[in-house]
């Protein structure tokens, strides 16, 4: 049997127990005392060592039932939770983690055995109980010798195996060779329920120490779960039974394995002569099944080569959604609407004669234009994941970071439940990640000076997100030395990025914008974890690319604060659609204030550059036509068509020929097609086939 077919629920169950692991942890280190978060540590333990020996992942397996058995001794009253527990724990999980990144990556756990963590862990039992922590492996060969004589009611059922005369030419070949010819019977736990992953580990154990000759049930049964919760086996190997016995035994959810040696019965060749030919040619078949099905022991070579192999291999595991089932309901039911609507139209064009065609035809765009609507915001809610899958493990590396920096600091969340598109979730992580080691590294004072300067010494960084129409921020804060505006501008004239001249002039916020030009940092040294300005550009990059943009806010002496703005969905959005020229273009609605209809001679000039003076406050504005390279049809109109659009505390207006209306636009990806990407976020379909840019807002203001 294959278990690859389930590595996809591993993959996503392992990573919400290892989420559980590291909150819990995080409580348990500042509760050691906490029943509750001891008892939801042993739980996810325990579940990831069921997991992992169900996907025959041993290290795995054995790190987590170390783990396990701490927590057992804790709960029993035998030892407590001291300081140096939760930091082994912490790398423990950190082990886990890793074994999960090998798994995504090879479909395989790597060779790490992790001794130091397991020793260390068992040092602490024994230091605590006075008793050794047991390893899988020794309380499988201590349960098989305290177990010996309880054998189930079903007893040795290998005795029972028939075997044909073509079959007994195999066994006088394995007597030539030396080798011991068992038969096994296995017994599964009655709680058991993958029973076909637990006979294929069976399997697998066995075939590294020998080969299964014969099953009963054969294997395609067993591989199908067409069997009790016992099936038994005819086995050659070198090794002796109480050592295959062991290596069955240690397979989680086996009750008992009882092995013996298998002798023929003397009648089974007689009973074969009996059997029909059609009989006689399955059971050659057999064999040759499940000698497929199993390793050779004299091919080494090739074995080693499959392994090697499978290595290399990247398992193809899919991005996934989970889905509340009220939601898959709203759109079963719109997708049957919209099968009504369909046949709606299907009966007016085959009735195209009647004189009430035109008025039925309207009301049924009409009532497809709602259903579709409907459908779209349906989709988008399938599609909305919380932002807490992304925030949930930055208080462990805040806590990381605590101790490598020697600071004193607390991480502050709110808005975890806040929704984001899954595209924008898998993408978000690296640039908050970045802001935050960025506000504990260079952002939070040491704590002398903050006490010095009659601060708190635990310093704080708050992470919050927020939904704003049809954007969601998220703003993460912290309370340290803010930014140094004299010194960005220093190391900006230092490295040639501005003038003298432009220094004298520039605001506080166009010198802190510096900080997001590629490669500007002001540290004097160059950390591990961070450096402010460093990576910055990345971030801003990174989050353009998700249709967002990102700004920052500081007060020296009081702390920084880096805000980002994301749209709520990547796939459909409303758009004002314009005209320059012959050419179509949509503007995402949510980045537009007004629309203004201004006259030529209320156009000024500042430093050589158009702004209008807008109800108090002066807007640049910006051709499209000049920077599209479009030929516009307004050069002897008294007055233009200006949509203000906004980005942060930026407006601008933009100017256009004509407007079409707003339009719910799907965005499609135009690859590397276009050279101004930066200024074109995608493409779309209008209803007549015509295609029309989506225009970047962010990069124009």
């Amino acid at each position: 049997m294959d278990v690859s077919q389930y590595l996809e629920i591993f993959i996503d169950e392992t990573k919400e127990h290892l989420q559980t692991l590291s909150d819990q942890l995080m409580i348990l280190e500042q509760e050691p005392e906490n029943m509750d978060t001891i008892n939801e540590i042993f739980r996810a333990a325990h579940s990831l060592k069921g997991m992992a020996g169900t996907m025959g992942y041993k290290r795995m397996q054995r790190l987590t039932h170390d783990m396990e058995n701490v927590f057992q001794e804790i709960r029993s009253g035998n030892m407590k939770v001291q300081p140096e527990l939760v930091d082994v724990l912490f790398r423990g999980l950190d082990a886990l983690e890793g074994y999960l990144a090998n798994i995504l990556e090879s479909a395989d756990e790597g060779t790490e055995e992790n001794e130091d963590i397991i020793n260390t862990l068992n040092e602490i039992v024994e230091k605590g109980t006075g008793k050794v922590s047991q390893t899988p492996e020794v309380t499988a060969q201590e349960t098989s010798k305290q177990e010996e004589t309880a054998a189930p009611a079903g007893g040795a059922l290998y005795e029972s195996i028939t075997i044909s005369d073509y079959e007994i030419n195999t066994f006088e070949k394995a007597k030539e060779q030396n080798l011991n010819i068992l038969g096994i019977t296995v017994y599964l736990e009655e709680s058991c329920l993958l029973k076909a992953a637990r006979a294929f580990l069976v399997f697998k154990a066995l075939e590294e120490l020998g080969e299964v000759m014969k099953a009963v049930p054969d294997v395609q049964d067993i591989e199908d779960e067409k069997f009790d919760m016992n099936f038994s086996l005819v086995y050659f190997t070198k090794e002796s039974p109480e050592k295959i016995k062991a290596a069955i035994e240690n397979v989680s959810e086996v009750k008992e394995a009882i092995v013996g040696e298998f002798k023929l019965p003397e009648s089974g060749a007689d009973k074969s002569e009996e059997k029909t030919s059609q009989e006689e040619e399955k059971k050659k078949e057999k064999p040759a099944k499940q000698a497929s099905a199993t390793a050779v022991k004299n091919e080494p070579k090739k074995e080693a080569a499959k392994k090697s192999e499978k290595k290399n291999v990247k398992p193809a595991v899919g991005r996934t959604v989970r889905v509340d089932i009220e939601k898959l309901d709203v759109l079963m039911n719109l997708v049957s609407e919209l099968i009504i609507a369909k046949n709606g139209l299907v009966s007016i064009s085959s009735n195209a004669q009647n004189t009430r065609s035109d008025n039925s035809f309207n009301e049924q765009i009409e009532y497809l234009e709602s259903v579709t609507t409907n459908l779209h915001e349906s989709v988008m809610k399938v599609r909305m994941v919380p932002i807490e899958s992304v925030v949930n493990r930055f208080p462990r590396m805040i806590r990381d970071l605590s101790k490598k920096l020697d600071k004193k600091m607390e991480l502050h969340m709110s808005g975890e439940d806040t929704e984001l598109d899954r595209t924008v979730i898998d993408e978000i992580g690296d640039p908050l990640q970045h802001l935050l080691r960025n506000s504990a590294d260079h952002g939070l004072e040491s704590n002398e000076e903050r006490l010095a300067l009659g601060k708190s010494e635990v310093g704080n960084i708050w992470l919050n997100a927020y939904q704003d129409g049809n954007n969601v921020n998220i703003e993460v804060r912290d309370d340290g030395a803010g930014i140094n505006i004299e010194k960005v501008k220093n190391k900006a004239l230092e490295k040639g990025t501005i003038t003298p001249e432009q220094a004298e002039v520039m605001t506080d916020k166009e010198v802190i914008d510096l900080l997001f030009q590629p490669s500007f940092s002001t540290a004097e040294k160059i950390t591990d974890i961070s450096g402010r300005g460093v990576g910055l550009d990345v971030v801003k990059t990174k989050i353009e690319g998700l249709g967002g943009n990102i700004e920052c806010r500081s007060v020296e002496g009081e702390g920084s604060s880096f805000i980002i703005h994301l749209p709520l969905t990547l796939a459909i959005i409303q758009a004002l659609m314009v005209e320059l020229g012959d050419e179509k273009y949509a503007i995402p609605l949510g980045s537009i204030q007004t629309i203004e209809d201004v006259a030529i001679s209320d156009i000024k000039y500042v430093q050589t550059k158009e702004v209008i003076n807008l109800r108090g406050t002066v807007i640049p504005l910006i051709r499209l036509d000049q920077i599209l390279d479009v030929e516009s049809t307004l050069e002897d109109s008294e007055s233009l068509t200006v949509v203000i659009v906004k980005k942060g505390d930026k407006q601008a207006g933009l100017v256009v020929d004509n407007l079409i209306g707003q339009q719910e636009v799907v965005i499609k990806s135009i690859g590397s097609y276009i050279n101004c990407s930066k200024i074109i976020s995608g493409a779309t379909i209008l209803g007549d086939g015509e295609i029309a840019l989506i225009l970047e807002v962010n990069t124009l203001v």
